[in-house]
């Protein structure tokens, strides 16, 4: 088993601070191995697919009374009849109990969840693998951007197009119709086919039906059930009000490059098509790592664009641009930024394993690194 000590110090950080840790992400990402790897001796693991868990917690308090392990798995705990209930009499009434709940979704997308756990709960999103991670499983980073960063794909010898296939039709049936009651699958695949297509540029709702001949709220709905369960991510503008800022237009990613290169038929990956790729997986790290923050972008009506902005605090902003050779970088449309926002670091992030350095472009000092520096600061 691969040891994923990142994740598993989010889980301990989180147990600090509430006694159920919802782990989610998509199909396929690892929350079953990773709650695995906290060990037999410490946990008691359930299976809530097998009909053998439902009665086994059908009497919480009896449940919770004779559990003689610190930690309790509830894995994909909506197939459950009333998880919400089981949850919230682990943590009112046996809050020494450490308890980790898996599932696709936020806890709000089911309809069992009505009681949303509101303080008893911390929430840790697993990613597929990350920049870091890399070593561990032993792959390299050409790799990881060819076959995705899902366990089984990223580990696979050769990228088997039935391997994503299969992934698609089934995150439909297990996760998308048992969580919104959709029923065309088909229509719904097209989409998410159309969206991974799309994937790093601009999503515009009323473009989007027309392409796929269907109405603007089917594109709506289904854009907000896949943007629940993770498989995209929406990342909205950054703006103080100016007039010649983009405001309302989100910049649409896919959770995972190896589908984005899938549906796109990268097949090999040619070298034009390692950037775009790139920009997926430092959203991914920033997503692990600042995952109270979300990250924006920057647009103007000119067309000069900035891959990420985190706000810090008030009036101070970093920007992150995201190359896969340092030398494609010109440095213009962050001129253009801070003279807007001044206040913040700049960050070059590339995939290079040379140490961080300052670099100016301008009258502004750019900081070149990895991803693994993002996290550092």
């Amino acid at each position: 088993m691969i040891q994923r000590p990142f994740w598993l110090q989010k889980l301990h950080s989180a147990w600090q601070e509430a006694p159920i840790v919802w782990l989610c992400g998509v199909r396929r990402a690892g929350k079953t191995t990773l709650a695995e790897s906290l060990g037999s001796d410490a946990m008691l693991y359930l299976n809530c697919d097998l009909p053998s868990t439902e009665e086994m917690v059908a009497n919480p308090e009896l449940f919770y009374r004779n559990c003689t392990k610190p930690v309790v798995v509830f894995d994909e705990i909506h197939q459950l009849r009333d998880p919400a209930r089981l949850l919230k009499i682990g943590a009112d009434k046996f809050p020494k109990l450490k308890i980790l709940a898996t599932g696709s979704s936020t806890l709000a997308a089911s309809k069992k969840f009505r009681d949303t756990l509101a303080g008893r709960k911390r929430i840790t999103h697993l990613t597929p693998v990350l920049w870091d991670e890399l070593e561990a499983f032993g792959v390299t980073l050409q790799k990881r951007l060819y076959h995705g960063g899902l366990p089984a794909a990223l580990l696979s010898e050769s990228k088997k197009p039935v391997f994503y296939r299969e992934w698609l039709d089934s995150f439909f049936a297990r996760d998308i119709q048992r969580l919104f009651g959709f029923r065309d699958m088909n229509r719904f695949n097209a989409l998410l086919e159309y969206l991974l297509k799309q994937s790093g540029g601009q999503f515009e709702v009323t473009k989007t039906a027309t392409a796929l001949g269907i109405t603007r709220p089917t594109v709506e709905s289904h854009v907000s059930a896949l943007e629940i369960t993770h498989a995209i991510t929406l990342v909205r503008p950054f703006h103080g009000g100016g007039l010649n800022e983009l405001v309302k237009q989100p910049k649409i990613f896919a959770f995972d490059t190896g589908f984005v290169s899938f549906a796109r038929g990268w097949d090999p990956l040619r070298q034009d098509e390692l950037g775009p790729l790139w920009e997926h997986l430092v959203l991914e790290y920033l997503q692990a790592h600042l995952p109270d923050t979300p990250a924006r972008y920057w647009r103007d009506k000119q067309g000069r664009e900035i891959d990420f902005v985190i706000p810090r605090q008030r009036d101070v902003v970093d920007v992150i641009e995201c190359k896969w050779s340092s030398s494609a970088f010109d440095g213009q449309a962050l001129g253009v930024f801070r003279s807007y926002y001044p206040k913040g670091r700049n960050y070059l992030v590339t995939p290079s394993q040379a140490p961080a350095f300052m670099k100016r472009f301008g009258t502004h000092e750019v900081l070149v690194c990895n991803p693994s520096e993002l996290a550092s600061e």
